[in-house]
């Protein structure tokens, strides 16, 4: 009990007096100081008295599937620091091969009473995918924000970049470059985000009057290695551009354009997607479409609190204008 009171104090930087003020519900304590020895009790991983174990902590779950791609922890850190803000700690999940899963961190988070869980990409996106957690969330009405993807059936309130637009901007450049032979690296069929840039593709390439061939589509993990795999089935077919549902994808399309013996973008042009950090110091500055995370960030923030502040949740999926930024990985297609 001692070595409890000493860390959490340490933790919120009070006296252990006040600590055992708050254990034991004494008056003279601020609401603010109480709920700040709470959320240290939470994240010191202690039980919390059973009189106050009803409420929920100031915590708030942020799942994410990897840290490899760049885009994921640069939205941990727009959507952490506006829970930060407005006085709630980010408990941070990532998803491992053979690792926790994600129904186990859901586990985990009921038992830590969280206020909210943030997914930003999951198994919500994959419509094959097990999605018996996020009904549990739905059943205990515990505040959820998906992002990416809605779920048909649970709902929850979404934040989207707008997949469509992404990829039409990505293949109505490439054409007006003089590209008409466009293989695409997706991800899987079920996977949400990546059939809406499957339709977006068809119906862009149908409306420039070029042939789409489904044999030019290539699906894919989403890693650097998965992209270099991929391209190569792509350059065999005689590609002069390459369309990535990732930057990482497209950093391993471009390795294997080299390793072919090809230039980008002289003999291939390669076109990203997320504009996560370092994309414009890549050589060369890579073509791709930017997700807005940081707008997309604040509308997550505003679902999450209203719902915690006990308002009725929008299904609504809310869809984010993506921004084409062109740089040096793509340009004519060769003669």
């Amino acid at each position: 009990m001692a070595k409890r009171l000493a860390e959490v104090a340490r933790k919120v930087g009070v006296s252990e007096a006040t600590v055992s003020r708050v254990l034991n519900e004494k008056p003279g304590v601020s609401e603010a100081t109480r709920q700040a020895v709470l959320t240290a009790l939470d994240v010191l991983g202690y039980e919390r008295p059973t009189k106050l174990r009803g409420e929920r902590a100031r915590l708030v779950g942020l799942v994410l599937p990897e840290l490899s791609n760049p885009i994921f922890p640069a939205f941990a850190e727009v959507v952490g620091g506006a829970l930060a803000q407005n006085g709630y700690t980010p408990v941070l999940c990532t998803q491992t091969a053979g690792g926790i899963s994600e129904a186990d961190y859901v586990d985990l988070l009921l038992e830590q009473h969280v206020s909210g869980v943030v997914f930003a990409g999951g198994l919500y996106t994959q419509e094959a995918g097990s999605h018996e957690h996020y009904e549990k969330l739905r059943d205990v009405n515990l505040p959820t924000v998906l992002v990416n993807a809605p779920i048909d059936g649970i709902g929850f309130p979404t934040v989207s970049c707008d997949d469509r637009v992404a990829t039409q901007l990505a293949v109505r450049h490439l054409v007006q470059l003089g590209h008409t032979r466009i293989g695409y690296v997706l991800g899987p069929r079920d996977h949400v985000p990546s059939r809406r840039k499957y339709e977006s593709a068809e119906a862009e390439m149908q409306r420039a009057d070029i042939p789409f061939d489904d044999d030019l589509v290539v699906r894919s993990l989403y890693s650097l290695e998965a992209g270099q795999a991929a391209a190569v089935k792509l350059l065999s077919a005689g590609v002069t551009a390459i369309v990535c549902a990732s930057d990482p994808l497209a950093l391993g399309v471009i390795r294997a354009v080299r390793r072919a013996g090809l230039r980008v973008p002289e003999d291939v042009s390669v076109v990203g997607y997320d504009d996560s950090a370092l994309m414009g110091c890549v050589e060369p500055p890579l073509t791709t479409v930017r997700q807005p995370i940081e707008p997309m960030g604040r509308m997550v923030m505003e679902l999450l609190t209203a719902q915690i502040t006990g308002e009725r949740p929008s299904i609504d999926e809310f869809l984010f204008e993506p921004e084409l930024v062109v740089r040096a990985s793509t340009g004519p297609a060769p003669r």
